[in-house]
């Protein structure tokens, strides 16, 4: 078997159990389904779901570790006479994943994200992780990158703003997705309030204190 399509096989199990799981997490609840029900839904092994999220939650937030990690690698490895807001603006206001289609199938799945994290209080609670695990990752960045010349203090204020932009940005997505409006609304929309948002993170901050 090539490894083509081994991959295409993984990907494809890998898309069935979320289906499965975000189906019956909004049909009874995110805390009422086991891992052994996704499984028999998505006519697998509990350990097959288990071999690939580690952990209930990850069934819903699967993408979040990617997507902190590419933010991460895109500012530190951003060349040196770019200022890290530049690059943190260049990130943020790139229209991806279902935002860069015309299928309005991708924002109807976001939708159904939305609406089970907004019904558990434990999916709330790892939001929360998540975005304060990404602000850890972008402060201790900027603590190496800048030394004395910035304080703990500084570096945390400074990743909390530029985080608070992802998650403001992420939360109209939400919103507008659960409305179901178009998808091309949807990437206008989260744009221009990200770059508002960015301008006001700038002023704020200024670049004197980044470059």
């Amino acid at each position: 078997m090539g490894t083509g399509l081994r991959e295409r096989q993984k990907l494809a199990r890998h898309e069935r159990i979320v289906t499965a799981a975000i189906d019956l997490f909004v049909e009874q609840g995110f805390d009422a389904v086991r891992v052994v029900d996704v499984a028999e839904a998505a006519e697998v092994s509990p350990g097959t779901v288990y071999n690939y999220f580690p952990t209930k939650e990850d069934l819903v937030f699967g993408g979040s570790r990617a997507f902190e990690q590419e933010l991460v690698d895109t500012l530190a490895s951003r060349p040196a006479q770019v200022p890290l807001l530049d690059a943190f603006r260049r990130f943020s206001i790139r229209v991806r994943g279902a935002l860069a289609q015309q299928d309005q199938a991708p924002i109807q799945a976001i939708a159904r994200h939305a609406q089970v994290i907004a019904g558990s209080p434990a999916l709330q609670l790892r939001a929360r992780q998540n975005f304060d695990r990404c602000t850890e990752r972008v402060a201790e960045l900027i603590i190496a990158e800048r030394g004395a010349a910035v304080t703990s203090a500084q570096a945390w204020v400074i990743a909390n703003a530029m985080i608070g932009v992802t998650q403001t940005m992420q939360n109209i997505v939400h919103r507008l997705a659960i409305a179901d409006r178009p998808v091309t609304e949807i990437a206008t929309m989260v744009i221009e309030e990200g770059r508002r948002a960015l301008d006001q993170l700038e002023a704020g901050i200024g670049e004197s204190q980044l470059t």
